[in-house]
């Protein structure tokens, strides 16, 4: 009365009700690879055994199974499906464990599903799922261990929740253990909720793996080999520390309320000291590259030997405050010379940038859309669409902010690029810099790259210099030296004279300019005015004014160069 358990055909009972001689006539028809189906049946340890015998293979003496049915079925003692084969759908949804449930080595060939699973403690290890499986809504009051196991296809833990309760004796036994496991395909732990795991992994997945709206919480460390691993949205409440390889990991719109460090693991993760096998993403750069950090509480992001090319920064929060450190790589300019609005050419200056930049310069240049190369700007996923593509105004503040984060970290040559970034987006910015200050800054950009390329400043020193020189022969000293001449009265009588004493105005050369002689004159008025001096040489009035401009320019060039260098240099 009152059990819910699926009627053994032919009787009116399920198999934990049937009269001995009837169970043991129903087992009797059983064999290896039989279809089953215990819906809602309560089993014991023992009955369990009974069936599992019934099914066993005769030469292996492992037992094999069809189709197993067992929704809804309440497992009372240890349930023992270790070694087993299932070759068709294993179904346990809403199944209840009130003991181990033992797995381990388990074959599943076809799908299997644990949806909704009550399990007190869980052991996969080993165990092999040929097609998709689901633990959806799955509950693992203890241990739930899943080393070495394999996933061939779809692994999905959305909503599981992994540990939550402590042991009698205090101790706690919650972890969720994933090391040395393998997933093939899509591993999909959103919204899952991990309660006292303090690692997850090392584990390697070939695709995906979702980790969004995912709660860790405990302090937690996650070791992950993976193509791409998916944490939108995710809150991370307590420390972590993300230890990925070949990954393309996305924050967007993560919450940090404690630190959170992403780091690049350099080698292959082990368990038990053996490497893990990583031959299903060996197409793949180890590197870890970090996608977005949209909408993120930067003051507690810790980034280390990642790739930030593609990374998106707008919409972050307090991105001043951000940890950068190690070798991380930015987006570079476009390689070689290429052709500005189609007419003329130039050459980028060498750089690092954020690939907000980039969307905006191949917006503003009509690129076309189709996939970026080292000789373009990176095109944007919303290309085409201004509303969604940063403008200059939105680019400058995230490079500010990354200037101010490196100079806190006392890295100033680091923080060059960003500033170089920033003046950029001013001089470009219709609507935030005004007119006059725009051209303010294209001459600082043309004379010295913001007083960041001394290569820049020098060289148009030198050409101050020579063009002066040249003047200077040319109109600047006079044709021959003046020369003075002394006049006056001699009185008859003797006495005291004075003599008044005349120089002659310089005369414009009109022959003979480009000399040798001539040549050393102008030099050295030249390197006087680099250095705001006079040389005191005569100069015809053209050569006065060519001082002048001369003692006003060269020095200015002269400190720009100067200040590049330091900037290079600083500590």
């Amino acid at each position: 009365m009152g059990c819910r358990g699926i009627r053994i055909p032919g009787r009116n009972n399920c198999l934990a009700h049937l009269a001995p001689a009837h169970r043991t006539a129903y087992l009797g028809t059983l064999s290896a690879g039989a279809d089953i189906d215990h819906r809602s049946t309560p089993f014991t340890h023992r009955l369990l055994a009974e069936l599992l015998n019934a099914l066993r293979d005769q030469t292996t003496s492992l037992p094999i199974i069809g189709r197993a049915r067992f929704d809804g079925a309440r497992f009372d003692g240890e349930a023992d499906f270790a070694d087993a084969t299932f070759n068709g759908p294993a179904e346990f949804d809403g199944a209840v464990f009130t003991d181990y449930g033992r797995f381990k080595a388990a074959h599943f060939e076809s799908t299997s599903s644990f949806a909704g699973v009550q399990f007190s403690e869980a052991s996969f290890e080993n165990a092999v799922f040929v097609s998709a499986t689901r633990f959806m809504h799955a509950k693992f009051q203890y241990d739930s261990r899943f080393m070495r196991a394999q996933f061939s296809d779809l692994a999905i833990f959305v909503m599981a929740r992994f540990g939550g309760v402590v042991s009698f004796e205090g101790s706690v036994f919650t972890e969720a253990r994933f090391s040395g496991t393998r997933f093939e395909n899509i591993a999909d732990f959103s919204n899952a909720t991990f309660s006292r795991t303090s690692n997850l992994g090392p584990f390697v997945c070939a695709s995906l793996v979702y980790l969004e709206g995912a709660v860790f919480e405990a302090p937690v460390t996650l070791e992950i080999a993976a193509s791409t691993v998916y944490c939108a949205g995710t809150p991370w409440e307590h420390r972590a520390e993300l230890r990925l390889r070949y990954a393309d990991l996305d924050l967007r719109y993560a919450v940090l309320s404690a630190p959170t460090a992403v780091t690049f693991h350099a080698v292959p993760f082990k368990y038990l000291s053996t490497p893990l096998p990583e031959e299903v993403l060996s197409s793949h750069d180890p590197s870890v590259r970090v996608t977005s950090v949209q909408g993120v509480d930067a003051s507690f992001l810790v980034l280390t030997d990642t790739d930030l090319t593609h990374c998106l920064f707008t919409g972050a929060f307090h991105l001043d405050q951000i940890h950068i450190e190690g070798r991380n790589t930015f987006a570079p300019v476009p390689d070689g010379i290429q052709l500005r609005a189609h007419i003329w050419p130039v050459k980028w200056s060498k750089r690092r940038t954020i690939a907000e930049e980039h969307h905006w310069r191949a917006l503003a240049a009509g690129l076309p859309a189709q996939p970026s190369g080292a000789s373009r700007w990176q095109i944007s996923p919303h290309h085409g669409d201004p509303a969604r593509t940063p403008d200059p105004e939105d680019v400058s503040a995230v490079y500010r902010q990354l200037r101010k984060a490196f100079e806190d970290a006392k890295n100033e040559p680091g923080a060059a690029d960003f500033y170089y970034g920033e003046m950029e987006m001013r001089r470009h910015s219709r609507d935030s810099t005004p007119p006059g200050e725009r051209g303010l800054l294209h001459a600082y950009w043309f004379l010295s790259g913001y007083g960041l390329r001394a290569s820049r400043a020098a060289g148009w020193l030198i050409v101050a210099m020579v063009t002066t020189v040249l003047l200077l022969m040319g109109l600047g000293l006079p044709q021959n030296s003046p020369r003075q001449e002394a006049s006056g009265t001699v009185p008859a009588s003797g006495g005291r004279v004075s003599f008044t004493i005349d120089k002659e105005d310089p005369q414009n050369p009109t022959h003979d300019r480009f000399t040798g002689k001539r040549l050393e004159k102008a030099l050295n008025v030249t390197l006087n005015s680099v250095i705001f001096r006079s040389s005191g040489q005569d100069l015809t009035t053209a050569g006065t004014y060519i001082e002048m401009g001369s003692r006003l320019l060269e020095p200015v060039l002269l400190a720009l160069a100067i200040l590049a260098i330091r900037g290079r240099i600083k500590r």
